[in-house]
């Protein structure tokens, strides 16, 4: 069993899909957590809810993670309520599928404030967070098998998730000494709400049926990685990017 007692986890864009499903699975294995959110304030009370039925504490907190000022004050306000911080999760992102001639400015700006900047805010905020703590951490990025796949009409998406994981390499050689871990999930296919978006039942079906293991990922598949990247368990584990994609990357659909 991976064990988290005593653990304090904030895990942003946390009201819905991978997020939600990192958050339950946290407290699951014994942590308090932070759960985000944007503009889904009900799901979010909903999370929290069965976070506390499984017996932890659990915060509410609105926070736009293109907001640096915001970030910070989400972090202090975690560390108020909850005493401490020990784990940081860069889930929350934008994505605009629009072909690259045709893609505007603000899609592309829109991206990357929330998918790469906010991604840094969390995990600067964090990080200074707990090496004030002095007992070290670890700090988690969501990014994507896009990060590697250039998937026509996602190029804001591709470009921000690709920065994502250079940003934690860099981050994980800077803050060993520090004792705070950095590391990535590369989710392949999975059946979000975001993903639903784009794609009908039908196609989840179908082309899920298509892929080496034979079906999607599902937000628990990628929690479940998450909960073991930041356990003592990983504590070796800093720099690398975990690929949880069922195969998709072996064959990657058209």
């Amino acid at each position: 069993m991976i064990d988290l007692t005593a653990k304090v986890a904030l895990i942003t864009g946390s009201s819905r899909g991978i997020g939600r499903a990192c958050a339950i699975e946290m407290a699951r294995a014994g942590a308090d957590i932070c759960v985000n959110y944007r503009s889904h304030p009900a799901e979010a009370e909903d999370v929290a809810a069965e976070i506390r039925d499984l017996g932890r504490q659990a915060i509410v907190v609105g926070c736009d993670v293109s907001d640096r000022a915001a970030v910070d004050a989400m972090v202090a306000q975690t560390v108020a309520e909850l005493g401490h911080l020990d784990i940081a999760v860069a889930n929350a992102y934008y994505s605009k599928r629009e072909p690259f001639l045709e893609l505007s400015l603000d899609a592309m700006r829109q991206t990357l404030d929330v998918t790469l900047w906010g991604a840094f805010h969390l995990a600067q905020s964090a990080a200074r967070q707990m090496d004030a703590q002095g007992q070290g951490g670890a700090l988690l990025f969501i990014t994507s098998v896009l990060a590697q796949i250039p998937m026509p009409t996602s190029l804001p998406y591709n470009t921000a998730k690709a920065g994502v994981e250079h940003m934690c390499a860099t981050i994980a050689r800077e803050l060993a000494p520090h004792r705070i871990r950095a590391n990535a999930i590369e989710p392949g296919w999975t059946d979000t709400p975001g993903e639903r978006q784009f794609t009908s039942e039908d196609e989840i079906r179908q082309q899920g049926a298509r892929l080496p293991w034979g079906r999607l990922a599902t937000s628990e598949d990628i929690a479940n990685a998450a909960v073991f990247l930041c356990s003592d368990a990983a504590d070796y584990i800093t720099g690398t990017v975990l690929k949880v994609d069922g195969g998709y990357t072996l064959n990657p659909p058209s």
